[in-house]
């Protein structure tokens, strides 16, 4: 195993960058170890890109720790770039080269040899590319492509991916995430930035969440749903309302004949005990999603 491979590969501790008079980010704090799938979550503006753009090197951090893979990403930028891959949410290409032209200059940028060319021509026929084609001549869908096939290409120890699925159609967004798992497995560390709340969801591990220049939350997604209510729709036989009673059983309402709910999850085993001495006829529990972990944050509220 590679030496780098026992340190964190994104350490961010108290990150702050100001323009002017304007403070993009105000304490900022991100982990993500080796082979580990990192979602990184806010609303535009919350400052996303400026820290992406300060752990890539693009921007010098005001204060605050900033580790990239051990190194400087200020200072030891060219030497760590050619051990990270980046694939950005817009992807503009040269336009008179060829898809697999763009493709060996991006993934060639990290270094004589880095290119592994039967991953990439296996990619290239996964995510049904034409890499003769002129990039000029390519849909915002096939740019997204080049850019994560040239990204996958390499045997990077970092992948930092800024809406890397952005034009791309459902299919081709399956064959991303498999790519995201394949690389993680074999112990690349992956920070993942997505507006797509269902695909951070099935990717990654552990989630943090900035708003307004700052670090809001950070934990596994299991450690979120902990926090969560479960929604629990019910049609029973006998009068369901009666659940009103218990305390901990919230926001409850009838509609079409069936109990709509929310309950702790530490509570979930009494209410489906008090639902059965009722008579289930039908039932569906829900446990929170990303996105009502998101929104919660996002607005600020507590439960």
């Amino acid at each position: 195993m590679n030496e780098h491979r026992s340190q964190l590969a994104v350490e961010i501790s108290g990150l702050s960058k100001s323009f002017g008079n304007t403070k993009a980010l105000d304490g900022v704090d991100l982990t993500v170890a080796p082979g580990e799938v990192a979602g990184f979550l806010g609303p535009n503006g919350a400052g996303k890109s400026t820290t992406l753009r300060v752990l890539l090197g693009l921007l010098r951090a005001d204060c605050g720790t900033v580790r990239l893979l051990g190194g400087d990403p200020w200072r030891d930028a060219v030497r760590l770039h050619r051990r990270i891959s980046y694939v950005p949410g817009d992807v503009t290409l040269w336009p008179n080269l060829t898809g697999m032209e763009a493709i060996d200059f991006l993934a060639g940028l990290r270094g004589e040899g880095a290119v592994n060319e039967g991953r990439r021509d296996q990619l290239i026929e996964r995510f049904e590319l034409d890499p003769f084609k002129k990039a000029r001549t390519y849909s915002k869908g096939n740019r997204q492509k080049v850019a994560i096939v040239a990204a996958f290409s390499t045997r990077s120890e970092l992948f930092v991916l800024d809406e890397p699925t952005a034009g791309l159609d459902p299919l081709m967004e399956r064959v991303f995430q498999q790519c995201v798992r394949e690389v993680a497995e074999q112990g690349a560390a992956v920070l993942l930035s997505s507006h797509i709340l269902a695909e951070v969801e099935k990717l990654c591990r552990t989630v943090t969440i900035v708003r307004a220049g700052r670090t809001v939350r950070s934990a596994t997604l299991e450690q979120m749903r902990h926090l969560m209510r479960t929604t629990v729709t019910a049609r029973t036989r006998a009068d369901g309302r009666v659940m009103e009673r218990a305390p901990y059983v919230h926001d409850l309402r009838m509609q079409d004949g069936r109990l709509h709910f929310s309950v702790d999850r530490d509570n979930l085993d009494r209410a489906m005990s008090d639902l059965a001495s009722l008579g289930i006829a039908e039932l569906a529990v829900a446990p929170a999603s990303l996105e009502d972990m998101f929104l919660l944050e996002y607005q600020g509220t507590d439960r």
